[in-house]
């Protein structure tokens, strides 16, 4: 292993870096933050590179795990066993020598300065990055869009060409993506029985995947709320899966797609921060900014806003219905409770809702941005998923047998029920999102859970499989 280390971290040369500049990050020794780097939370993944001989080989990417630098760092795996050594409380050269096997000095130093150039080390760069973020969001009143306008501006690519410019993707975007979820949602619901429903729902669950993969379970859903009556208000529930609070964290802003603006329902979150009282509402709202980085919510915006309507009254790209987006912590953690004790509980969240809606009147939407499974090698899973070999078979169908008990069980029993289970058995499929399911279904108190659809997708390389589901509630 020791020549895996030479030259940086990538056998025959320095760690590669995904963003435009090809120039090395240079080494500061005069810097604490390198000279002892502390690795923020990162993610790591399987990258195929070229190498410095021209062959393709399997790399170790490393990328922001919450999101705040886009940058990327490449390297090779090898020095997985470098990084938990990373904790801000060893020097470099006592990295070295506690790895030992080839590891030299050099070429940690060429290692840590490529971090810190793409914001994966706490530091100067990193606090820098974090707060040019932070300053944009609160400089805006409301979200501006990112998944939904990507996914617009390809649709635009798709009937334009490559060619299409910022101009005709601003100008087209928001038609192609009204007749992308109008072609979904009535492919979806050509052959279904009950293709709307009757009267508005109380919640829905639907995912927070791409809608590339997700599509057919979105529009099962929001398909069928079409002709419902209009609700005077959506509360959507979404994962923090980027952030840092420790509890239920609520943002003050609305939401952009494309389409136009979802408006904050400032009379609801009030509401609910009265009912908090003077600590909860703060805890609430401490960490706001990691709406900044979730998709959970804003994926959801444009089947508001094209399956609820506006009001034709108002001007362009206005007058949808308000919305207050909300990020639920994993309840399996500690029961529901924070995972510190300083943020607000799932309970308390949960009572609050009930309180402001009671206080408010008027008809509410809930809606629980959900995936459900995710297995597979990406996931870190030792199991075959593709092909029709015995294995691969038998771990499809299991995925399926054991989504399709939970999901039984979530809708014939307590949502707490579902969460004690899957904190019983440590959550074995990685649900990801029993948090906003949970709180979606202890507040609407339904009388009945009807499933709408279920599926699981499978990524090309069969490296993992995601699960969704769509279900409403009466």
């Amino acid at each position: 292993m020791s020549d895996a280390y030479e030259g940086g971290g990538v056998p025959g040369g320095a760690p590669e870096r995904s963003d435009q500049n090809p120039a090395p990050a240079a080494f500061d020794p005069a810097a604490e933050h390198m000279q002892r780097p502390k690795l923020r939370a990162v993610r790591g993944f399987p990258l195929q590179a070229q190498g410095p001989d021209g062959q393709t080989q399997t790399m170790l990417g490393l990328a922001d795990a919450r999101q705040i630098s886009s940058k990327m760092v490449a390297t090779s795996p090898a020095f997985q066993t470098v990084l938990p050594k990373m904790d801000g409380s060893r020097t470099i050269d006592e990295i070295c020598g506690e790895i030992g096997q080839g590891l030299q000095a050099e070429t940690m130093q060429s290692f840590v300065a490529q971090l810190d150039d793409a914001g994966l080390l706490e530091g100067p760069t990193f606090q820098a990055l974090l707060g040019e973020l932070r300053a944009q969001f609160e400089s805006a009143p409301d979200l501006p869009p990112g998944k939904t306008a990507e996914v617009a501006d390809a649709l635009v690519v798709g009937e334009v060409g490559e060619s299409a410019t910022d101009e005709q993707k601003a100008e087209l975007g928001p038609a192609a993506l009204q007749r992308a979820l109008d072609q979904w949602m009535n492919k979806a619901l050509e052959d279904a029985e009950n293709p709307s429903f009757d009267a508005l729902p109380k919640a829905i669950v639907v995912p927070q995947s791409d809608y590339a993969r997700a599509w057919p379970a979105y529009a099962h859903a929001w398909g069928r709320l079409r002709v419902a009556d209009r609700p005077d208000r959506v509360l959507v529930l979404g994962s923090n899966t980027f952030g840092e609070a420790t509890g239920v964290t609520a943002c003050d802003k609305g939401f952009r797609s494309p389409l136009g603006l979802c408006p904050l329902d400032s009379g609801l979150l009030e509401a609910i921060k009265g009912q908090l009282g003077d600590q909860g509402a703060e805890a609430l709202l401490r960490n706001r900014f990691d709406h900044e980085r979730e998709h959970s919510i804003e994926l959801q915006i444009p089947w508001i806003q094209h399956c609820l309507g506006r009001d034709e009254a108002a001007p362009e790209g206005e007058g949808y219905v308000p919305m207050l987006g909300v990020l639920v912590h994993d309840p399996v953690a500690n029961n529901g409770e924070s995972y510190d004790g300083t943020g607000v509980s799932l309970t308390a969240f949960v009572d609050a809702v009930r309180g402001a809606l009671e206080q408010l009147g008027g008809s509410t939407l809930i809606v629980a941005s959900a995936d459900l499974a995710h297995v597979g090698p990406a996931f870190g899973d030792q199991v075959q998923l593709v092909g029709d070999s015995e294995q691969a078979t038998q771990a499809r169908q299991q995925l399926v047998a054991s989504d399709q008990a939970n999901l039984k069980q979530y809708a014939e029993q307590s949502a707490m029920d579902l969460v004690t289970a899957m904190a019983w058995q440590q959550n074995p499929t990685r649900w990801n999102a029993l948090g906003a399911m949970a709180a979606a279904k202890m507040i609407a108190e339904p009388e009945r859970v009807d499933p709408l659809h279920y599926m699981a997708a499978m990524d090309p390389q069969g490296m993992g499989v995601v699960s969704t589901a769509a279900m409403a509630m009466f």
